[in-house]
């Protein structure tokens, strides 16, 4: 415990002594290690909104100015410089919602599949090269894509897979695909009924479990599985291969900060230790249901305070209802195509209150993963009294994805001062079906970023990963166009919802820092603000938008390091 003070009080010192060099000029006569120069800057700075060339000393920004006068900072024998030769430099993209989590070669992805029958393929591939009873896993399915835009059942694999656990999660992650091998060994039958907030599909004809198990349902599921044979360095070893994929896949894409609920802090502290730390993060921990839960997560505050630049202990997430794809987003109305259903809520709306209370009450920040509009308003509702039981404080409370909003809610985001944390992605894989699952008018308050943004809301914008890809210029372009990935005529779905490109990268950096209480150093392009910035080879607010997603990066940095250059890139 005293090491930890020790490294807490040194932290705040540094950090201390770094605003006292920003505020007293300081910086201004330093040489700096990296500089750009030659580039259209946009700092997302309101102050300053564009600029030629940035200076970098360490971490830290020490000067964003102009051609001529970043010679300043230039020392032949010291300084990196880096022509950017005109293009574009924005801050570094801050994901304020994804799940990331080391990258498995052997995982199977069903991303985009059209034909269900490549399903089957796909797990007879891996079954040969797996030892009976070794689990079979993969994901990423979304039936609303399939020639039939049906659920898939047990059929698919069953007869590939007789010796084998499978588990395919579909897109959200909210519904599971399993063989009869895990239905069996988890001893589920017709007869089983569904847990609360749960379901187990059954067939219409036979009533038995057809493969698909959603939301709390998965929990009753038990593989049976044996590990393959390999010795525990054999596993260590694998492991940092997969989480070394993973730092370098977002750093190839210009992700510089994940926010992201996870189960342990340990591999990132051992990358960190080893000095390949690329990647800043803001962790967070389920939203207990126990008070002693909650003062476990205050020695975890302690351990990970958000003072800390790289590794820093977040918010609280919890869960009120499901997905729209899944139909199990929970609705005042019920679903236009299931007249007999209006979704799922994971806990009465009575314990979702006592828990925020709770948690609020010892001033930990709350995420709650909202879809529908009932259950946005029963989080609004929560969160609003709380503020009466507690009282105001600056807790940024938070939305997880806000989707699908009752407009007569949309005012009370700036009035509660809670963050619509959302993926603009999920609108244009889920507009295909939204209207067919609850109609257009109800649509008018989904994905409704300028209603939000004219309401004076906070956004913070993220992707979901692996929901959906974490590449920000998908989201970018979904955010400015509002059209399906292939491109279409026309001027988009709801196209009055649509951002400027510098609205939509300012929700991905500067807002996406503020949800994690990391505006004042982080989020934009500005002396004394951390090194995080991506150049770009294209001028992402002037190429035709079908253009966007094909833009590359060319330089990542973070912490005023080039974490990733692109092969080619000068």
């Amino acid at each position: 415990m005293k090491k930890l003070q020790k490294l807490f009080a040194f932290t705040i010192a540094v950090s201390v002594l770094h605003l006292i060099a920003v505020s007293s000029g300081l910086y201004a006569q330093s040489t700096a290690d990296l500089v750009i120069r030659n580039a259209k800057v946009i700092t997302i700075d309101g102050g300053n909104r564009f600029a030629e060339a940035i200076a970098i000393k360490g971490e830290f920004i020490i000067a964003v100015t102009s051609d001529s006068d970043i010679e300043h900072y230039i020392e032949k024998a010291k300084t990196r410089v880096i022509d950017a030769k005109g293009r574009l430099v924005v801050p570094g993209f801050n994901d304020a919602h994804c799940h990331f989590e080391g990258i498995d070669p052997d995982y199977i992805d069903l991303r985009y599949t059209t034909d269900p029958r490549t399903i089957t393929e796909k797990v007879t591939e891996k079954v040969v090269m797996a030892e009976p009873g070794q689990l079979i896993r993969g994901g990423a399915w979304e039936h609303e894509m399939f020639y039939d835009k049906k659920w898939p059942t047990k059929e698919l694999i069953d007869p590939v897979s007789p010796n084998n656990p499978v588990v395919l999660g579909r897109a959200d992650g909210h519904s599971v695909l399993v063989n009869s091998y895990v239905i069996k060994k988890s001893g589920i039958t017709k007869d089983t009924p569904d847990p609360f907030g749960g379901e187990i599909q059954k067939d219409a004809v036979t009533g038995e479990p057809t493969g698909i198990f959603r939301e709390k349902a998965q929990s009753l599921l038990k593989y049976g599985a044996v590990e393959a044979r390999k010795t525990p360095e054999q596993q260590r070893r694998r492991r940092i291969r997969q989480w070394q994929a993973a730092f370098d896949s977002a750093a190839r894409l210009g992700v510089t900060t994940v926010q992201i609920p996870s189960d342990g802090f340990e591999i990132y502290q051992q990358f960190r230790d080893m000095g390949k730390l690329t990647l800043r993060l803001y962790i967070g921990q389920p939203l207990p249901s126990n008070e002693k839960q909650l003062r476990r997560y205050i020695e975890l505050r302690k351990k990970y305070p958000l003072e800390d630049n790289w590794i820093r202990f977040g918010f609280l997430k919890g869960f009120i209802d499901g997905t729209l794809g899944s139909g199990t987003a929970l609705f005042y109305e019920p679903f236009e195509d299931q007249p007999s259903k209006s979704g799922l809520s994971m806990m009465t709306y009575a314990e979702l209150e006592r828990r925020i209370a709770a948690a609020d009450k010892m001033e930990f920040q709350i995420g709650i993963h909202a879809i529908g509009d009932k259950a946005n308003h029963w989080v609004l509702n929560a969160f609003e009294k709380v503020r009466q039981l507690n009282g105001k404080r600056d807790s940024r409370h938070r939305i997880e994805h806000a989707q699908v909003l009752a407009l007569d809610d949309i005012p009370r985001f700036a009035e509660l001062a809670v963050i619509a944390s959302m993926q603009p992605t999920h609108c244009i894989t889920d507009k295909r079906f939204a209207e067919k699952r609850i109609g257009r008018q109800r649509c008018k308050g989904a994905y409704a970023w300028r209603r939000l943004l004219n309401a004076d809301a906070k956004i913070a914008f993220g992707a979901d990963y692996p929901v959906e890809p974490l590449d920000p210029l998908e989201g970018l372009y979904a955010a400015v166009t509002r059209k399906d990935r292939a491109g279409e005529s026309g001027p988009g779905w709801f196209p009055d919802q649509c951002l400027t490109m510098e609205e939509a990268i300012k929700l991905y950096t500067l807002d996406s820092a503020y949800a994690e209480f990391m505006d004042d150093r982080k989020g934009i392009i500005k002396k004394g603000y951390l090194a995080d910035m991506v150049i770009f080879r294209d001028d992402l607010t002037t190429i035709q938008p079908e253009k966007i997603m094909k833009a590359l990066v060319d330089y990542t940095i973070v912490g005023g390091r080039v974490v990733y250059k692109r092969k080619g890139a000068d």
